[in-house]
């Protein structure tokens, strides 16, 4: 059996795991639902709020669907963000439990070079992480189009790039942060660790604006940062156009998009959109060296 056909078996062997423990792809589903349902029930109104108070000095007639989307539009970006990096932590169990049932040894006596079964996870993790955000996105559209739609083919395709791009920075994260842990509670604990803070340091759950200067600059140099800022793009440009549309000034829209992060500033420097993913993409980058690396010490201390 050729190395490919040994990593193809590797990866379906993986995510069948993973998904006939239903258990564990219900949990990894529950936290973004969870935090939709969050802002349906509890937070909607804020976020109304906020938008409706950014344009009263306009004194428009504003079509409420248009607040109520980019509402939820903004809440939405602000979920697959985070959860292209929390769902992939959790979605890494295979590789933890593996470790904890000493599979990794039976792997280590088998024609299988321990690279592939490196890679073989990380695949899995991907393409298990990508089905979970894509069934989150789905439901997330559904509650956009029942309160105000205006997202743009254009843009559900960038979205979902975006979510790509997203998915990749949290697999690879999850990759290196996880090859050190050997644990249930370990998993458990990094698990927790990255859901209760990852929202709050990428600019997610609150507004970068709404911080110090200091503050900032500092969420700013982080690149999840701008793989929220991505999201957030291509979720309000539809918005953003039906409000132009509506009679709203360029400096409100500007104003709008600085106040809600579509506009990120590094030392008072505007981020363009390309630049968003270049930071974001060579984090990626960088991940894959370490992980690569990792993945060779690891291979290396086995044969001795």
């Amino acid at each position: 059996m050729t190395d490919y056909k040994k990593l193809v078996s590797l990866v379906k062997r993986n995510t069948k795991c993973y998904f006939k423990d239903k258990v564990t792809f219900f949990m990894s589903l529950i936290t973004p639902l969870i935090l939709l349902v969050l802002f349906v029930t509890f937070l909607r109104n804020v976020y109304i709020e906020s938008f409706q108070l950014a344009l009263t000095e306009n004194n428009l007639n504003i079509n409420n669907r248009i607040i109520e989307g980019i509402a939820g539009a903004w809440l939405m970006s602000s979920i697959l963000s985070v959860s292209s990096v929390t769902v992939a932590f959790c979605s890494n169990v295979i590789m933890i439990e593996d470790k904890i049932n000493c599979a990794v040894n039976d792997f280590s006596v088998s024609p299988v070079k321990s690279t592939t079964v490196s890679i073989a996870y990380f695949v899995s993790n991907f393409f298990v992480t990508f089905i979970v955000m894509m069934c989150v996105m789905v439901i997330g559209h559904i509650y956009l189009a029942a309160v105000g739609w205006y997202i743009t083919v254009g843009d559900v395709f960038m979205i979902i790039v975006d979510c790509i791009c997203c998915i990749l920075f949290g697999t690879l994260l999850a990759g290196v942060v996880e090859s050190f842990v050997s644990s249930q509670g370990g998993l458990s604990a990094v698990a927790t660790l990255v859901s209760s803070m990852y929202g709050f340091i990428s600019g997610a759950y609150m507004p970068i604006s709404s911080f110090s200067k200091g503050l900032q600059n500092f969420l700013c140099m982080l690149p999840g940062t701008y793989g929220v800022g991505i999201l957030r793009n291509h979720y309000m440009n539809g918005y953003i156009s039906a409000l132009s549309g509506a009679g709203v000034p360029v400096e409100s829209l500007n104003s709008i998009k600085d106040s809600f992060d579509a506009n990120i500033y590094l030392f008072g420097k505007n981020i363009p959109l390309g630049a968003m993913y270049g930071i974001l993409l060579g984090a990626c980058a960088v991940l894959l060296v370490a992980y690569i690396a990792i993945v060779f010490i690891k291979n290396r201390k086995s044969v001795k």
